[in-house]
């Protein structure tokens, strides 16, 4: 017989007992595990180099409960920018982006940090006193150009603060309605010729009398008094109504000057291609025509682009000839247009806004809305009701660097100042600034300071800036 047989088999009571006590040691309780760490706050936002600020990190367990005397360390990921003690104290070091991390063990959270200086953007208020200003430009010297829509320029002083001199138009201008003195812009040679150039409504005399369609003039600036002033094109025909005349001017690279034409309130003429109502056309500076434009078959030999509404904004995209414009939908349906020569932008047969007084929905859109195929579709559009598009610029300075490349547009009835992103020819991301002023933004201008101009239909002249 073995040793081994000589023992009384184990009962299960001892069996169990061996495992209860691991045979022998004294049982060991369950231990709660970090599982998690929460920060606060989730973000820091620092002003300069030297600038501090608190954050704090507790350890969590399965159950979402503060698990005190578990230690936590801090770390940056960019020291450059922000340091941060073992006590959670944030040090902005440099300027720029980067995040603090608590630790324990395996277990991480952290919290944004960005250090910088540059506050929101605001407006300051230089002059509140203009009449129904239109237009902007600005002269070589720094001095501003603002048209008046009653009739006269506005020579306003370089720091925009006060009007040097009140010039009258030279030419009857229809100031009714939509109508008056619109657009003006700066010869791209000003040194030389000293001219200015505007678009106003102009009244037909004759037999054209109570009728009316934009016109282009221009004329020298000399000391505060326009010389030699002559009228270079007449939209045609003209019409009667008050509404839809645009209008914008836009100097080309080459010289060529960009006018963009309203419909006159008429829809069906943005589709006449004899006629210049509802289209971009393309000029020399002494209104001649350009032999390299479209010129399609029937064409007025001056259309650029056809089917517009009523387009009361344009820019050339930076580093391009590209003309770009927005113009009023009927209700919704505003554009933002990438204008190509020879395209066709389809109203009034289609439009991504309905006819006045429709139930606000997609059902009511004019022809469907889709453009595409037969007509050009835009780059953006504003639905279900209108923002009523006015002044633009593509931003190129170097005052607002996160806005390079944006598009700025004033709105109207949306009373407010839209940044538009692009990402190629696509809009990107649109928000709206300054719709806290309350004020229907009639253009909108890049100074030769990089900082931002705009004026209201109230007559206020603010610089948007720091």
């Amino acid at each position: 017989m073995s040793v081994g047989s000589l023992r009384a088999p184990l009962t299960t009571a001892a069996i169990a007992l061996v495992f209860a006590t691991g045979c022998g040691d004294p049982a060991v309780p369950d231990v709660p595990l970090v599982t998690s760490i929460r920060v606060t706050p989730a973000s820091v936002q620092l002003s300069r180099p030297g600038d501090t600020a608190r954050v704090s990190a507790t350890a969590l367990d399965q159950t979402g409960s503060p698990m005190a005397g578990e230690a936590i360390s801090w770390s940056s990921s960019d020291a450059g920018v922000a340091d941060v003690s073992d006590a959670g104290l944030v040090t902005a070091v440099g300027f720029g982006s980067t995040s603090v991390t608590a630790t324990h063990g395996a277990i991480s959270a952290s919290v944004a940090v960005t250090v910088d200086s540059t506050p929101p953007p605001s407006a300051t208020e230089l002059l509140a006193t203009l009449s129904s200003p239109w237009g902007i430009a600005q002269l070589p010297d720094g001095r501003f150009v603002i048209t008046e829509k009653g009739g006269s320029f506005a020579l306003v002083g370089a720091e925009g603060n006060s009007v040097l001199a009140t010039i009258p138009a030279p030419f009857p201008v229809h100031a009714s309605g939509q109508g008056g003195l619109l657009d003006v812009a700066v010869d791209p040679d000003f040194a030389t010729s000293s001219r200015l150039f505007w678009t106003f409504s102009e009244p037909g005399v004759g037999a054209e009398a109570g009728t009316y369609g934009t016109a282009v003039a221009r004329a020298a600036l000399v000391g505060d008094a326009l010389q030699d002033a002559e009228v270079i094109y007449r939209q045609h025909p003209k019409t009667g109504g008050t509404g839809h005349y645009g209008s914008r001017l836009v100097f080309r690279g080459d010289g060529t000057l960009f006018v963009t034409l309203g419909e006159r309130q008429l829809g069906d003429p943005a589709q006449d291609i004899t006629g210049t109502l509802g289209k971009v056309v393309r000029i020399h500076p002494d209104g001649s025509i350009p032999e390299d434009n479209p010129r399609r078959p029937g064409w007025a030999p001056e259309i650029w682009s056809l089917g517009h509404r009523n387009p009361q904004g344009a820019a050339l995209r930076p580093g391009t000839d590209e003309l770009w414009l927005v113009e009023h939908g009927p209700q919704g349906g505003d554009e933002l247009n990438r204008v190509q020569p020879g395209m066709n932008y389809g109203w009034p047969v289609v439009s991504y806004g309905c006819p006045y007084g429709s139930p606000v929905g997609d059902s009511c859109r004019i022809g469907g809305g889709t453009h595409a195929p037969a007509y050009e579709e835009p780059v953006a559009y504003w639905v279900p009701t209108s923002t009523a598009p006015a002044g633009m610029i593509f931003y190129d300075g170097t005052r607002f660097p996160a806005w390079q490349g944006n598009v700025l547009v004033g709105a109207l009835a949306g009373r407010t100042l839209w940044r538009m992103a692009l990402d190629g020819d696509a809009e990107a991301a649109r928000e709206e600034l300054f719709s806290d002023l309350g004020e229907r933004i009639r253009d909108v201008h890049q100074g030769l300071d990089g900082w931002i101009y705009v004026v209201t239909d109230s007559g206020r002249f603010l610089r948007i800036g720091y």
